[in-house]
């Protein structure tokens, strides 16, 4: 583990943590939201609402840019919901409810070769992101039927494919300031001297 851990700087880890907080800080305030939507359809909100706390696992995949990411994410939110009781715990089962979908970020950006470094990679690992967090779930506690379960993974894919947009505009977004910030420097720099 401490091999591992040791590819990332503080900085990468501090930007981990964040991501993962931020993806369990969201999730009770949409979950609900999407309840008003998902209950006279009888679909899980979490399918819906999925791709909004997703995102944050691709953020930081994107920001880091190094395999491992994702899946280091998903289980510091598996560990903070499992240790802390938030919205969202699954018991002992959030090791796997938590970890699934970091895992399924971590095997499309391997398939495609890329790191959450344009919109087509984010939304195709939003859409491996919420459609396996979402049959994980349902594998633990639903075991939803055949058509009503492509009816949930559909609505996950979609939610995903959304949660994969907005995450790279704010990717791309955290970018261009980053870059505006580093000429802002190179230029004082230059002045000082």
């Amino acid at each position: 583990m401490k091999k591992w851990l040791g590819k990332f700087s503080i900085y990468e880890l501090v930007v981990m943590a964040l991501m993962a907080a931020l993806g369990i800080a969201v999730k009770p305030i949409v979950v609900p939201l999407a309840h008003i939507v998902c209950g006279p359809l009888v679909i899980p909100g979490g399918a819906l609402a999925g791709g909004l706390y997703m995102m944050w696992i691709l953020i930081g995949y994107g920001l880091v840019r190094k395999p491992g990411t994702a899946f280091f994410i998903g289980l510091i939110q598996a560990c903070l919901v499992i240790f802390t009781g938030a919205a969202g715990s699954h018991g002992i089962m959030s090791l796997a409810t938590y970890t699934v979908p970091g895992l399924a970020v971590e095997l499309a950006m391997v398939l495609l070769r890329h790191r959450c470094c344009c919109m087509g990679c984010c939304c195709i690992g939003g859409m491996a992101a919420n459609t396996a967090g979402t049959a994980c779930v349902n594998l633990v506690f639903f075991q939803a039927p055949g058509v009503y379960l492509a009816l949930v993974l559909a609505t996950a894919a979609f939610s995903g494919l959304l949660g994969g947009i907005l995450a790279w505009k704010l990717i791309h977004m955290m970018e261009i300031h980053k870059m505006g910030t580093g000429e802002k420097e190179g230029r004082q720099w230059k002045d000082e001297k």
